[in-house]
């Protein structure tokens, strides 16, 4: 049965000229792509529909009295994340980046974030806080932030989660 198809392709492209083959080949691996790329969006449809969605972020405002060295981010109790920070990604927060930290699905109602970070805080010292927040999620995407901004009147950082509807 192999040989058997290795023959008929071998005798389909002999009939065929070169450029016509090449023409095929061509059209076929864009028509693959395409459809790879419509697999991956209807994916994306179906694990995160945006009626469920909520997305939270994270951004460091400044960043003299903090340096992230993770975060573990819980949703309700569960954890839903961690992540362990890159120089790379510090000194993108620090120049304003904001980073996606998680993309969840979750039901309308009320919920609850909370966040262990860990760093480099004041005169050098190791930092652990936690911070909680919570959100009502309602129709449509939700967006949450959790933003590390300095505090210069106590020359500490300040952690705090904002709600975007």
């Amino acid at each position: 049965m192999r040989r058997a198809f290795i023959l008929l392709l071998m005798l389909v492209a002999t009939q065929l000229h070169g450029a016509e083959l090449d023409k095929d080949l061509a059209d076929f691996k864009r028509d693959v792509l395409e459809v790879n790329k419509r697999l991956l969006l209807l994916e994306e449809e179906l694990l995160f529909p945006a009626d469920t969605q909520v997305g939270i972020y994270v951004s460091l405002d400044v960043g003299h009295f903090f340096q992230p060295d993770s975060i573990t981010l819980e949703l309700d109790g569960e954890v839903l994340t961690s992540h362990l920070y890159t120089e790379k990604e510090i000194r993108a927060l620090k120049n304003g980046a904001v980073q996606r930290l998680a993309l969840a699905n979750v039901k309308n109602g009320d919920h609850e974030l909370t966040a262990f970070i860990t760093g480099i805080g004041p005169a050098g010292r190791e930092m652990r806080q936690g911070v909680t927040g919570h959100f009502d999620k309602n129709h449509g995407r939700h967006f949450v932030q959790l933003h590390i901004e300095d505090d210069t009147a106590k020359q500490q950082p300040r952690f705090r989660f904002r709600d975007w509807r």
